[in-house]
């Protein structure tokens, strides 16, 4: 009985949400039609057996000077987009690379990397996904390196 309430209550709570959707779906709309579809990554899954079993994401914040420690993940693969300010990603094997708004990093899984926001005044906002093939894995490792 309860898994046929809960079958309704999302039906219902679908029927209900749909109409809003679609009225901030068409004040949306670019001139001339539907939604516009901007594609600013589209890349094969690294590092993890091309397997996806749980996808996490959040949204990050970095104040001017802050840094991540090295890190990894094991099994997850990360994408950083960053929307505000630029941050500084620093790939094991691949070097420094500047991201600014609008642009991609991707960190393939289990390789040590950071971040950091190199600004003195400005705080740098991403969107961060992490596509994990083991969700029994720790999401992050703090690695140690020796430089």
């Amino acid at each position: 009985m309860s898994l046929v309430r809960r079958r309704f209550l999302r039906l219902a709570s679908a029927a209900a949400i749909l109409p809003a959707v679609a009225r901030v779906a068409s004040a949306q709309a670019p001139q001339g039609g539907g939604p516009k579809l901007t594609q600013i990554l589209r890349a094969d899954l690294r590092g993890q057996d091309e397997k996806v079993q749980e996808s996490v994401v959040n949204t990050l914040e970095m104040a001017p000077g802050v840094a991540a420690p090295w890190h990894m993940h094991p099994g997850a693969q990360e994408l950083l987009f960053v929307y505000e300010g630029a941050l500084t990603i620093e790939v094991e094997g691949q070097g420094t690379r500047v991201i600014k708004a609008g642009e991609v990093g991707l960190i393939p899984a289990e390789i040590p990397h950071l971040a950091k926001n190199d600004s003195a005044t400005v705080l740098a906002k991403a969107v961060v996904t992490h596509s994990r093939a083991d969700k029994t894995k720790p999401l992050t490792v703090v690695v140690k390196r020796s430089t």
